[in-house]
């Protein structure tokens, strides 16, 4: 039922002049996904409220509750116990008045009435919650910034309606129903990713985000971070990792998994919704998501109390920040990467884990800022293993990466210890081409999680042909090149510089030139 619900829902999205792309599909979708459940979760909280006699304080005004303006459903007086009653009637002191679940098309509104409403009244409402709200971690405080920045773009009121009708069927109520959802706005998000180097920023590989939490292995009471959330894959896996490796929790344990595990920050606003979304159907409840640019924040402002235990996350790479946002940072560059690094080293705890996704690049850039950057990690953290994604990881981008997993507090170089310590390197190649119809999979990933883990108890990795370790005392402290050299049967990753790309180009274009001047001869 709830995937035919959302192949109905993009079937009348796609009569939408504003609608063009899966950005605005999961863009427009998530916004009343939202407004959904935040009318179940009330009428929860009043039906709670009213077992224990007392009287709930909704959040949101009456006018604007779902199910006024949305989905207004008819009365069954004739119900009696056998009905449902009508959601926000079970206040303490009150009567319980009884619907057919089924919507009142005669109440409801269509048409320019519904248009008008949602972007003149309901939008403008909702967004009021930012200055209204006690605080950024508050419920009230998300609703205002969801809908601050997105727009309403179904133009025509009658689409609007029939997505509503459609949107009112999905239950999310029961922990399966929640389950199935959750898969189905993953395969939203995914087609997202797949829609084009814009779409790629919101969406992380899954089979490699599991591997990164495999790896870094997070525990229950544990703090996590992820400063560029997107759409939140790093928290869905991991508490679904963490809810499996501890499944007899206490209430207390819970309501930490809860409330107190996953933090975030995310800048875009079509993506802070989605991973807001994403959370909540995977079962996160009140996500501790700030709509904000994390690299505005001065990375001397960071204390000890605002440091987290696991870092996973993968920033976004070829983005450029002003000079302002560069002042923040002791090492100075316009790469976003580079900039998100600094931050997650120094809101690391110490003895805290990441696992990174980076541009392969990095490993081997010989400006001043990637050398420094290289340095700075190498001398404050254990980097202790890094593994080299083969290209088609990320779809649409055309960018190869690196995963890093590092632990802060011991650096990797130990100088003057006598105590060498060792990267361990591990080249993924899964044989094939990776592609949109043949993309990166759990059983390409299942080697690697395997022997990082006998790496994990050992001073060394396993050597294979895929796999090797490097001696932190040969790293040449002039360059702190990391750069992926396979020592056993691998080829060796050559990265060109810019100049003689450019000379390639230009030698291209040159036999290119000459050609047409033998067609313009033939002619």
């Amino acid at each position: 039922m709830f995937e035919q619900a959302f192949k109905n829902i993009d079937d009348v999205l796609w009569k939408e002049a504003g609608c063009t792309t899966e950005l605005d599909y999961a863009e427009q979708t998530s916004w009343l996904l939202f407004l959904k459940y935040l009318d179940g979760l009330e009428e929860d909280k009043a039906n709670e409220a009213a077992l224990e006699g007392k009287k709930y304080a909704y959040i949101l005004d009456k006018p604007y509750r779902w199910e006024t303006w949305a989905a207004p459903k008819g009365k069954d007086p004739s119900a009696g116990s056998t009905g449902s009653p009508q959601a926000g009637s079970g206040q303490a002191g009150g009567t319980v008045s009884w619907s057919n679940g089924k919507i009142d098309h005669n109440a409801a509104q269509t048409g320019d009435d519904l248009r008008d409403f949602v972007n003149q009244k309901l939008f403008p409402y909702l967004h009021g919650f930012t200055q209204r709200a006690t605080g950024p971690n508050t419920i009230e405080y998300k609703i205002g910034q969801i809908f601050g920045e997105i727009k309403n773009k179904i133009q025509s009121g009658y689409n609007l309606r029939e997505i509503i009708d459609h949107i009112d069927e999905l239950r999310f109520r029961s922990q399966t129903e929640k389950y199935e959802l959750s898969h189905l706005y993953e395969a939203k998000i995914k087609n997202m990713g797949n829609a084009g180097r814009n779409g790629g920023e919101y969406y992380t590989v899954r089979p490699l985000v599991r591997a990164i939490v495999q790896v870094v292995q997070p525990k229950l009471g544990e703090t996590i971070y992820d400063g560029a959330l997107g759409s939140a894959g790093f928290h869905c896996e991991t508490f679904d990792y963490l809810k499996k490796t501890y499944p007899n929790r206490t209430v207390a344990q819970d309501r930490f998994l809860q409330t107190r595990t996953f933090y975030g920050k995310e800048k875009k606003s079509l993506a802070y919704v989605i991973g807001i979304m994403n959370m909540i159907l995977h079962g996160i409840e009140a996500p501790n998501i700030i709509h904000t640019n994390t690299l505005t924040e001065n990375l001397a402002d960071i204390q000890e109390k605002d440091r987290y235990d696991i870092i996973e996350t993968n920033p976004p790479f070829g983005g450029k920040e002003r000079q302002e946002v560069q002042q923040n940072f002791p090492i100075r560059t316009g790469e976003t990467a580079y900039l998100f690094l600094q931050h997650y080293i120094k809101i690391l705890k110490a003895g805290g884990r990441a696992g990174i996704v980076i541009k392969n690049t990095f490993l081997s850039n010989t400006d001043n800022a990637s050398v420094s950057l290289r340095q700075h990690l190498l001398e404050s953290c254990n980097l202790h293993t890094i593994l080299d994604c083969p290209s088609g990881t990320f779809q649409g981008s055309g960018v190869k990466t690196v995963v890093l997993f590092f632990e802060k507090g011991t650096s990797t170089l130990r100088p003057g210890s006598g105590q060498a310590r060792k990267i361990w390197y591990y080249q993924l190649d899964p044989g094939r081409s990776l592609g949109k119809t043949n993309p990166l999979n759990d059983d390409d990933l299942a080697e690697f999680v395997k022997l990082q883990a006998s790496r994990a108890s050992a001073t060394d990795g396993p050597e294979t042909k895929k796999s090797w370790n490097v001696d932190a005392d040969t790293i040449d402290t002039t360059t702190y090149d990391l750069s992926v050299k396979n020592p056993n049967g691998g080829e060796e990753v050559k990265h060109r510089t810019p100049a003689k790309i450019m000379a390639e180009i230009a030698a291209l274009d040159a036999e290119s030139a000459a050609v047409l001047v033998g067609i313009k001869k033939l002619l």
